[in-house]
């Protein structure tokens, strides 16, 4: 698929989000909602996970536990997982879809930066499904990246399907972010800015925008929910790793140094580094 010329090329940032793993307590049945609601297709299959994604690419990677704990919504983790639709049209078409299945939204925004749509699976964890602004739109005269929570134009936005159908995730489509609860924005900062080496791109009260490249943000982390909040429990069902896509291996190679620096035990080896965020998610940063 070509990038519009106004549109943020994903593929071009130092850093973008590859997949992202769930622990679930149902895994038959969360596969198949977002199978189901997002079309979703399954890139690989074992005996207590599952791999979902589009055209090959791996976007989710679900590992079942019937065992874990429920997710506690006030625990640091999962905001949401954003998935990103290539285009505006793809977007409204997966609107008429999602409004004729048995699946309640949670809201509707208009970010100025995006055009974004929220529901959860069925054990909680958060999701978005957006597309992005031209970048021309992004900023405010001084150059900074404007972001607010508008009501949505759902009518304008289905329109622009032109009348054609959803037929499954799309190929271009990707997570374009993680969106985490976090204890304490100040440590996020230190960990999401200082270690990773991610930008602060925008701020709203209680929580921090991280963005690569000029993007609007690849990751956020916020404290509505989770204020304080300390390590998550590790037998409780919900986020437990996201993959980062370093386009430098010697970027790679600068976050373990500075990792190092600050105490933060990280892990090399051939699937690339791995060290964990404050609260207990794994990051794996990959070239």
């Amino acid at each position: 698929m070509t990038i519009a010329a106004d549109y943020f090329d994903m593929t071009a940032a130092p850093m973008r989000i590859g997949a992202v793993r769930l622990k679930v307590r149902d895994l038959r049945a969360v596969s198949a909602f977002y199978q189901s609601v997002l079309g979703l297709a399954p890139v690989a299959t074992g005996e207590d996970r599952i791999t979902l994604g589009t055209g090959g690419t791996p976007l989710l990677e679900l590992v079942g536990d019937p065992d874990l704990a429920p997710l506690d919504p006030r625990q640091a983790g999962l905001f949401h997982t954003a998935f990103l639709m290539p285009t505006r049209a793809d977007l409204a078409r997966w609107v008429a879809h999602v409004a004729e299945a048995p699946v309640p939204l949670q809201g509707a925004s208009d970010h100025i930066v995006s055009e974004a749509l929220y529901l959860a699976d069925l054990e909680g964890n958060g999701i978005e499904v957006y597309a992005d602004r031209p970048v021309s739109d992004w900023h405010g005269e001084s150059g900074e990246i404007r972001m607010s929570t508008d009501p949505l134009d759902l009518q304008d936005l289905l329109q622009s399907a032109e009348g054609t159908e959803w037929s499954g995730f799309p190929e271009a489509g990707s997570v374009g972010h993680v969106h985490m609860q976090v204890g304490d924005t100040a440590d996020a900062d230190r960990f999401y800015r200082d270690v990773l080496g991610l930008d602060i791109a925008a701020r709203y009260p209680g929580a921090s925008f991280y963005g690569s490249g000029g993007y609007h943000h690849q990751l956020a982390g916020n404290v509505w929910n989770s204020r304080r909040a300390g390590k998550r429990p590790e037998g409780m069902a919900g986020l437990e790793a996201v993959e980062i896509l370093v386009r430098d291996a010697m970027n790679i190679t600068a976050i373990a140094a500075r990792a190092d620096s600050a105490g933060i035990a990280s892990t090399r080896n051939a699937d690339g580094l791995t060290l964990r965020d404050p609260w207990g998610t794994a990051i794996t940063l990959r070239n």
